[in-house]
């Protein structure tokens, strides 16, 4: 159900008195989230070899508060991540583990994977309360900019104006994509350039100057900025070809006369390079704004003085995409859409008043921390009946950001463990890390089903590093410690009802059991009053034990999106009710193997993205009467 939105216009912001007398002390916040912004590709994250790229911006702020060097992303992707941190819920009790999402479940190639990824949400719930909607009962105004991606597209519903927030822009700004080529149509000083280069000779970033513009409109009262930043996300290019010029000669490679592809290991892509710094110069843009600008709620103080910043990223760095190397995460293994270091671990910077400048911790965050370390920082209760999977880190930036024994879970305890579930493309993981160790559960058939971790001795006592690059599989030397953490994995995988991939009986390939999986009757189909349809299937030597009905209330729609429903199995045949509005459905038959069979057989998702529609899966599932 929609819920309703509380209009605001953007020039008219004076605050009520109301507000204003609330409003003096209460602390504006901003969030910084980046995209895909890798750990070692900001200075002040260096612990090996050094990063070529310059960030002095987002190091100077790191010196203003607190630099968390085991910070972690919600998720190794972007769209949950975003939606845990706006909701301060785990991504798999939302059920939006990945991208996208709101597809029938199915395989990627339909002969190729052995495994099919569950299905998950295509959106944030709208009934998810997320920070904005709290923050709005407690006298707050709230903006969000640039990257939304918390619903099956950037401009599915809902959008940030459905989930509480007063102001919404998303230009791409600097992101766009370059015509004809990253090569060619680089900014220049005319004032009719529409990326016109600025004093310091960086490109004019729309997203940037939206957010300055909500902030000077938005001063008089206490106000919560969301920058969701497009960079560094691809396309891979710098719209600066002095910035370029200058990465290519740091780095020792030629200016590059073919637009297509970077080839070379390493941190050596100078596009990326110049990517990033121009990044820093935005960030650098929003911290000289609230440094210079006075507060009107809190007169001879800057707005400096009364906002908490939170810098971070959505996910690890994508290290590449075909045909081009973007970065490097080491010493981290892997990156984006991957749980190991390289894709969950970020930076992580947060300042503030009352946090004492230039520290550093090896004390375990998280995004998910952010939503209830917001409610405290700003005396706003917690909404009813909101559950919160984060840990409130107000005391622990107060007191001492290295004191691990105050960041307190749900019972009041020192927060030891952290999870992250991801079942999905040839990833497969769910992993879970508690203390110095990290358990990975690999789904995928062929794979070590536990692999087994040190990261750090004697954490959380010294931090001593051991094997941050995950190059030591201690499993098969550590069965107990298997054991231990696979069942505290689980139960809170249980807890939250997360859902887990599926074997496909359709893979080329051999899989055990793959011989006995049942055949689903095609002509047995009944539909009865009440949208009651039922199915018959024939057993082949695997039990069926479980059913699903996948339904969609927008077949053949340009934005088609599927959801799940719960079906019985009983009496040889799968029986289900049609939810309301349902315009075409199919049955999915599980067995006690954990192999799939779906009725009928959707395509798989290589064609599905191949259409047009792109992602209808509707010409092959039955229609509802």
């Amino acid at each position: 159900m929609k819920k309703p939105i509380s209009l605001f216009i953007l020039g008219c912001l004076a605050p009520c008195l109301s507000f204003a007398e609330k409003g003096v002390g209460q602390p504006n916040v901003v969030l910084i989230l980046v995209d895909d912004l890798g750990w070692q590709d900001v200075g002040s994250y260096d612990i090996d070899d050094p990063t070529p790229m310059e960030t002095p911006n987002i190091d100077a702020l790191a010196k203003k508060g607190v630099l968390f060097r085991q910070g972690y992303s919600p998720a190794p992707t972007c769209a949950p991540t975003r939606c845990a941190m706006m909701s301060g819920r785990h991504a798999a009790a939302l059920q939006k583990t990945h991208v996208v999402g709101g597809n029938p479940t199915t395989p990627y190639n339909k002969t190729a994977h052995p495994i099919m990824d569950p299905w998950y949400s295509g959106r944030l719930e709208v009934e998810e309360v997320i920070i904005p909607e709290a923050l709005k009962e407690n006298g707050y105004v709230s903006g969000h900019i640039g990257k939304w991606h918390m619903s099956l597209d950037h401009h599915s519903y809902p959008q940030p104006m459905d989930q509480g927030f007063d102001f919404t822009k998303a230009h791409l700004g600097e992101s766009a994509k370059m015509k004809p080529h990253r090569l060619t149509g680089f900014a220049t000083s005319a004032k009719e350039d529409p990326y016109q280069l600025d004093t310091e000779g960086f490109p004019k970033d729309q997203p940037t100057l939206d957010a300055i513009e909500f902030m000077e409109q938005s001063k008089a009262q206490p106000f919560f900025l969301y920058y969701a930043a497009w960079l560094v996300h691809t396309p891979i290019h710098s719209r600066s070809k002095e910035l370029l010029e200058k990465y290519c000669k740091k780095l020792g490679v030629d200016m590059p006369t073919d637009p297509d592809g970077w080839a070379t290991q390493g941190q050596t892509n100078p596009y990326y390079c110049a990517m990033v710094e121009m990044l820093d110069h935005y960030v650098g843009m929003l911290v000289k704004y609230l440094e210079k600008t006075e507060d009107p709620r809190n007169p001879g103080k800057k707005l400096i003085d009364n906002t908490y910043i939170l810098f971070t990223s959505d996910n690890g760095g994508m290290e590449k995409v075909p045909g081009e190397i973007i970065t490097d995460n080491y010493p981290l293994d892997r990156g984006k859409i991957n749980a190991r270091e390289g894709g969950v671990r970020v930076p992580f910077i947060i300042t503030g008043p009352g946090i004492i400048a230039g520290q550093e911790s090896e004390v375990m965050v998280n995004g998910l921390d952010f939503y209830p370390t917001i409610l405290s920082w700003t005396g706003t209760n917690r909404p009813k009946g909101q559950k919160l999977d984060g840990a409130d880190l107000s005391n622990l930036l107060s007191t001492d950001p290295t004191d691990h024994t105050l960041v307190k879970n749900r019972q009041g305890e020192p927060r030891t463990t952290m999870m992250w579930h991801f079942p999905h493309g040839v990833a497969q993981q769910s992993t879970l890390r508690v203390d110095g160790w990290k358990l990975i559960h690999n789904w995928m058939p062929g794979r070590p089903k536990f692999e087994l971790f040190e990261l750090y001795k004697n954490y959380p006592g010294t931090s001593d590093r051991a094997d941050i690059e995950e190059a030591k599989n201690l499993a098969s030397r550590m069965p107990g410690k298997v054991k231990e953490m696979s069942k505290e994995l689980f139960r809170r995988l249980e807890g939250m009802n997360a859902s887990y991939p599926f074997l496909n009986p359709n893979y080329k390939g051999g899989l055990p059991n793959k011989e006995k999986v049942c055949e689903p009757i095609a002509d047995s189909l009944k539909a009865k009053k009440g949208n009651q349809v039922s199915l018959a299937f024939k057993e082949k030597g695997a039990k069926v034990t479980r059913g699903q009905l996948m339904y969609t209330t927008s077949g053949k729609d340009k934005r088609e999106e599927w959801y799940r429903a719960p079906a019985q199995i009983k009496g040889g045949r799968i029986h289900a009710k049609l939810p309301k509005g349902t315009t075409h459905y199919f049955f999915n038959l599980i067995d006690e193997n954990n192999f799939l069979v779906s009725y009928p057989e959707p395509v798989d998702m290589l064609t599905a993205g191949a259409r047009k529609p792109k992602g209808a899966y509707s010409w092959e599932a039955l229609e509802a009467n």
